[in-house]
């Protein structure tokens, strides 16, 4: 079943309700989805979980939900940097949750999600505060931590461009977590900078099926 094509960002995320869990593209601001945060700000969601690699740059797109404080909780695995200061902010008033995921976990506990794997062993945080509470396990002499699939309500992904199926490619490295995210959320919310009919992307080049993907809205090329 082909996508509903959104008239506009707003219309795209209308039916993100308070406590969703939203998983948002993006590594720094390369492949964020710029505008559907933007919507996502004006149609007053909040209670929010957000899976991110970061924890928002400066003030715009997730530094400005972070800022507003309308997520409680985000995932991700680096929040802190140069210009993280409205993480930092509501951090240091605990007036958001942190789960700090290294980042092979974070993208492999994406996939899991989209592939329907119920958890997986990963050598990565073993033997470190990240591990605690959680099951262990030694095979073949190497120490393990069992990590959990994580699933999404909403996806929001930015990609260069998708036909009228949901097809989409994306712009070199403004891929990252965009194809594992679509696969791992109830409902993929894609802006693009282009629609074009079904047929004119070449099939050897479709990054994600558009199986996948639930919305569309074409917004135009990058500012």
């Amino acid at each position: 079943m082909a996508p509903r094509i959104a008239t506009s960002a707003a219309d795209a995320v209308a039916e993100i309700t308070d406590g969703s869990t939203v998983l948002i593209g993006g590594f720094g601001n390369a492949g964020q989805p710029m505008e559907l945060i933007d919507a996502l700000m004006q149609c007053g969601a909040t209670d929010l979980t957000v899976v991110n690699n970061n924890a928002g740059q400066a003030d715009a797109g997730l530094a400005l939900l972070i800022k507003e404080r309308r997520v409680k909780k985000i995932i991700c695995s680096f929040p802190r940097q140069s210009d993280s200061w409205h993480f930092d902010t509501a951090y240091r008033a605990g007036e958001i949750e942190l789960e700090l995921v290294p980042q092979g976990n974070l993208a492999e506990r994406i996939r899991a999600a989209g592939a329907g794997i119920g958890g997986f062993f990963t050598p990565t945080g073993y033997g470190t505060l990240l591990a605690e509470g959680k099951e262990t396990r030694i095979i073949d002499g190497k120490g393990y931590v069992l990590e959990t699939p994580i699933h999404a309500d909403f996806a929001l992904i930015k990609a260069l461009k998708a036909d009228t199926l949901g097809n989409l490619v994306y712009r070199k490295t403004a891929r990252n977590f965009g194809p594992i995210m679509a696969t791992a959320a109830k409902a993929a919310i894609v802006q693009v900078d282009e629609v074009v009919q079904a047929g004119a992307i070449d099939p050897e080049n479709v990054i994600t099926p558009g199986i996948f993907v639930d919305t569309v809205v074409e917004l135009g090329g990058e500012k």
